[in-house]
């Protein structure tokens, strides 16, 4: 029986421990520019995190003091924490297979169109209450005028991999036509109506194109980056976690066994 409880409390220090990589991916996340406007699964991966820590901290301390109901407590709540956690995975990865960039002729950094990802993504974009909150996040940021200080050559900014935000929020759609002052100031053609973010693009620094749909779909292509590697940080875990929880369960039952026999034993003495 101590032999078991001694497997099962090492085992939760360890699911303590792989708790640590779900808070530090939320952590990451919400330092990344798209997280940190568009608020969507921050949280959810930080909570996760926080309940898979104190359920295999109530599962540690049911083993040290040989407690049988928090034991079950926590087989049962990690379970359930693990399937979350499956789901929360399956789902990161489902709502971002759609949605990649388009080549643009002599240029080096792709575009983005909105149509391309998801409807659940999408939705998360429209509707003028939810894109003015970001919108205001996103020109607060640095992102757009640190092109200014990068880039001054045409040619230099045309060869640059931009990255899907500074693509769709920073400059007009080629398609506009628009000629080239500097990354965050172009010259309007004479008919500029190929695509209607020609019309919204403004000069204003604090406009730019973060009215555009251009700069919805960079925002969610960043969006999309930034959950794919968060994504593979949580499956690594979360088969860790399984293999933990699965070892964990053979424990319990052997030290339940142990229990059993050492009573008949008793019984019989």
């Amino acid at each position: 029986m101590a032999l078991s409880n001694n497997v099962i409390g090492a085992i939760n220090f360890v699911a303590m421990l792989l708790s640590i990589p779900i808070l530090g991916a939320g952590i990451w996340l919400s330092n990344q520019p798209a997280d940190s406007c568009l608020k969507i699964l921050l949280w959810p991966v930080i909570t996760l995190g926080v309940l898979i820590l104190v359920m295999a901290l109530a599962g540690f301390v049911g083993a040290f003091w040989r407690i049988p109901w928090l034991l079950m407590a926590y087989l049962v709540g990690m379970l359930v924490l693990i399937i979350l956690l499956a789901c929360l995975v399956i789902f990161m990865y489902m709502v971002t297979i759609r949605g990649s960039g388009h080549i643009v002729p002599n240029r080096a950094y792709l575009e983005y169109h909105l149509e391309d990802f998801s409807i659940w993504l999408q939705r998360r974009v429209r509707g003028s209450y939810k894109w003015e909150r970001i919108e205001t996040c996103l020109s607060s940021t640095q992102i757009c005028p640190d092109l200014n200080q990068t880039y001054t050559m045409a040619m230099d900014f045309f060869r640059a991999y931009l990255t899907p935000i500074e693509s769709g929020c920073c400059k007009p759609p080629t398609e506009c036509g628009y000629t080239f002052v500097n990354p965050t100031n172009w010259i309007s053609p004479i008919n500029n109506i190929a695509d209607p973010d020609c019309i919204q693009w403004n000069n204003d620094q604090t406009k730019l194109c973060y009215s555009c749909n251009s700069c919805k779909a960079g925002l969610l292509a960043s969006l999309k980056q930034e959950w794919r590697r968060a994504d593979i940080i949580l499956l690594v875990t979360l088969i860790a976690l399984i293999c933990v929880y699965l070892v964990g369960c053979c424990a319990f039952r052997n030290a339940q066994t142990e229990d059993i026999f050492r009573k008949y034993r008793q019984g019989y003495s």
